[in-house]
């Protein structure tokens, strides 16, 4: 069997959220967990056939070459509370920028590192609001592009060094995302979300227009139709913008013509491509690719055909173009997210920074099979299976939903699942409807059918691994978070004869009380698919387990922390009271000083330890 808190004591680099490079190209900056606590890390990336570093052609799993450049923890980041996030360099190189989470609530700050004096300023201190981790330097290095909800709803601010204070540039009225400042100055590309779970690019000129003249903003539509657009990225000349839109049912590479405003598109295919970046002459544009657990990185120089290359049959994330390849994040089920450099004239790859420690480099790690299993309806339900070495009809199981919804579990590090399996548990991952990287109309599935359709996809994974002989029907135990421990519960009240007990992590129970409780941004999703919460008012109170606690016939944990604005704690509070009330086994666990994203790497080790001591308990 594993040992659990090794595992979780294994770092990884942020993969949620970007890391840079310099405009140099010679180092990079990260947000690394190996101390215990995120913080900015920056390395020197090594330089092409420098000595010890020549590149290899090879499996992620095997031999890989690891380059040896120096790692340098930047000294203000341990002097400064919080969790840090999202470096950014400035344009001359001499400052990073980065996202600052005091307490876990998300209320980001956004603070500037002097990386000559090692000063570091608040830019945001003792605000009342709270700001998105996206950031954008001017061009020119004297302002920041950021997204605040200082009037209640997440718009563009321009936030200039010198502390004169943010002024608000543009605000759509709807919650914004990311940001992007063309290199010429004249433009930002704000992202920002539409409908249901769509994203809509808007282009906002920067300049003040002349009194009494209109800005002119512009949409991304594509056939005359706002498009579901996101990733804005800006070609090194700025005439083009590179963003993922969606063409039927998947997500696909385009380019905005600034001058024309025209669109024209650099690929289409089956699967999700997302992430656009460009090389540093603009003659590239790569990409990562999707199709269901898999992905890659793809690009293609001008008029040349698609080309494709991978570190492993995992997860890649963000690529960013240098003068000799690509430096990307990746992961896989073997070993955490890292930094990865391919180089794209040859194919080879080479390891920049190794999270794994030597002692579990030849781990014996379960690897996921992706499977599909008939729903409730007859519908095709993707999902991972970890199957352990002796699977048989007595083995206990454990369905273990995603958060998100928009979101989907990938060949990914998973210690926990992995730790699960090596104890002889069955487990299931879903991919249950709502979720992304299954086309379009599988995402939407669930939209103002919250907590029903979803829910049948994850419970009807019980009937799939009792019929392929893999799960003891009186053994099965139910876990997830955030969404996925939403959904934990909406298992336990509506089909309450399938579990043994169920762990629900950072869960909401109920959708009135916590929209009331959300901040501007969450109430806008809440409502673009739930529907109004006076209109849909039955639809709401029956989708919220709170109100059918009483259906629940096997024991519950409930593991939530202080300061999460996503899920508030007081909802498992009052869930664990009214369960005490009706004389269930509870265990609720309360994290202080954490959000929705546990950021102590000791809370996350006690936390998923009392997880699996509580499944263990009900299934063994």
């Amino acid at each position: 069997m594993l040992d659990l808190t090794q595992l979780l004591h294994v770092p990884h680099i942020d993969n949620g959220l970007r890391f840079d490079l310099s405009p140099d190209g010679e180092k990079a900056a990260f947000s690394w967990n190996e101390s215990g606590n995120w913080e900015i890390y920056e390395m020197s990336l090594p330089r092409r056939n420098s000595a010890g570093l020549q590149a290899k052609r090879s499996n992620p799993q095997h031999d890989v070459e690891i380059a040896s450049s120096q790692r340098t923890l930047l000294a203000m980041t341990k002097n400064i509370k919080g969790s840090k996030f999202a470096p950014r360099y400035s344009p001359d190189g001499t400052m990073l920028a980065y996202a600052l989470d005091l307490d876990g609530s998300e209320s980001y700050h956004i603070v500037i590192h002097d990386l000559k004096s090692n000063i570091a300023t608040d830019l945001t201190p003792q605000i009342a609001y709270a700001h998105q981790p996206n950031i954008a330097w001017s061009p020119d290095g004297k302002t920041l592009a950021v997204l605040s909800d200082a009037k209640g709803q997440f718009a563009l601010y321009l936030l200039p060094l010198d502390g004169s204070g943010a002024r608000l540039l543009w605000n759509v009225f709807h919650p914004c995302w990311d940001v992007a400042w063309s290199p010429d100055g004249q433009w930002i590309a704000l992202e920002s979300e539409s409908t249901a779970s769509d994203r809509s690019i808007h282009l906002v000129p920067v300049n003040r227009p002349r009194k009494g003249a209109r800005a002119k903003t512009i949409q991304l539509k594509i056939d005359n139709q706002i498009s579901n657009a996101q990733h804005p990225a800006w070609s090194p000349d700025s005439k083009f913008l590179a963003f993922s839109a969606e063409l039927d049912e998947w997500h696909d590479i385009g380019l905005f013509n600034v001058e024309s405003q025209e669109i024209t598109w650099v690929n289409q295919s089956v699967g999700d491509d997302t992430q656009p970046a460009w090389s540093q002459d603009g003659s590239r544009i790569g990409w990562v690719h999707a199709e269901g657990a898999r992905t890659s990185f793809q690009f293609r120089e001008r008029g040349d055909v698609v080309k494709e290359i991978k570190v492993g049959v995992g997860v890649h994330y963000l690529p960013r173009f240098i003068s000799d390849g690509v430096v990307i994040l990746y992961e896989d089920p073997n070993r955490p997210c890292d930094l990865w450099k391919i180089n794209l004239d040859d194919g080879s790859i080479q390891q920049l920074t190794n999270s794994l420690p030597d002692e579990l480099s030849n781990a014996d790690f379960i690897q996921p099979e992706e499977v599909f299993y008939a729903g409730k309806d007859g519908a095709q339900v993707p999902a991972l299976l970890y199957r352990p070495k002796n699977a048989g009809k007595d083995s206990p199981a454990v369905i273990d939903i995603h958060g998100g919804p928009n979101w989907h579990l990938q060949f990914s590090w998973n210690p926990v699942l992995n730790y699960m399996t090596s104890r002889g548990w069955t487990v299931l991952a879903p991919n249950y409807r709502g979720s992304t990287g299954y086309g379009k109309k599988w995402q939407n599935a669930s939209r103002f059918d919250m907590g029903g359709v979803d829910t049948d996809d994850c419970a009807a994974g019980v009937n799939y691994l009792i019929g392929n002989g893999l799960a003891d029907k009186n053994k099965f135990a139910v876990t997830g978070r955030s969404h996925g421990g939403y959904l934990t519960m909406t298992c336990m009240t509506m089909c309450p004869e399938l579990w043994a007990g169920g762990s629900a992590v950072v869960p909401f129970l109920n959708w009135i009380k916590s929209h009331k409780n959300s901040r501007e941004d969450l109430q806008h999703w809440n409502i673009e698919n739930m529907g109004d919460p006076e209109d849909n008012k039955e639809l709401w109170i029956a989708r919220s387990p709170y109100f059918f606690l009483d259906k629940i016939n096997a024991p519950v944990q409930i593991i939530c922390g202080e300061n999460d604005p996503r899920c508030p704690a007081s909802e498992s509070i009052s869930a664990r009271d009214k369960l005490v009330e009706l004389g269930r086994e509870v265990d609720l666990i309360l994290y202080k000083g954490e959000g929705h994203s546990f950021l102590d790497t000791e809370n996350v080790i006690d936390s998923e330890i009392r997880r699996m001591e509580f499944l263990a308990k009900v299934l063994e």
